[in-house]
C-alpha cells in the first residue's frame, strides 16, 4: 500500500532543502521525495514507510517536523481501449516520379562555329 506523506519542516535555504530530501531518501520503502507546494512541506512516497520515524529523524536535523497528513495514493483508474480515440492514420508519401532529359547526339553536324 502506497502513502503520501506531507510533513511541515522549515526549509528556509536550499541547503536545509538538500538536507531534508537527503533524510527522507534514506529511509526505508520511500520511492520520491518532493518539496510541496509552499516551500515549508515536504512530500514523501512510499511504501510502508513508517511516518514517525520519518518526522522522528527530520526532527534531529530541523528540531521541528510536524506530520500534516497520511494518505493512500490510489493508483489512476486504467484506460479503456474501447474510449480511447484512434491515432490518426499517415498516408505514405507519393512514389517518387524520376525526372529525364534527353540529349541527341547529331554525327553529321559536327562544326558549330560556321
Amino acid at each position: 500500500m502506497k502513502l503520501k506523506i506531507v510533513i511541515k519542516v522549515p526549509l528556509h535555504t536550499e541547503k536545509d532543502k538538500s538536507k531534508a530530501l537527503k533524510i527522507a531518501v534514506v529511509e526505508e520503502g520511500v520511492i520520491s521525495v518532493s518539496i510541496g507546494k509552499d516551500n515549508d512541506q515536504l512530500e514523501v512516497v512510499g511504501e510502508g514507510v513508517d511516518s514517525v520515524c520519518l518526522a522522528k529523524s527530520l526532527r534531529k536535523k530541523f528540531c521541528f517536523a510536524d506530520i500534516l497528513s497520511v494518505a493512500e495514493v490510489k493508483p489512476p483508474p486504467p484506460v479503456s481501449p474501447e474510449k480511447c480515440p484512434l491515432p490518426p492514420y499517415m498516408f505514405p508519401p507519393p512514389p517518387f516520379q524520376p525526372f529525364y532529359e534527353c540529349h541527341y547526339y547529331e554525327p553529321g553536324n559536327s562544326c558549330y562555329i560556321m
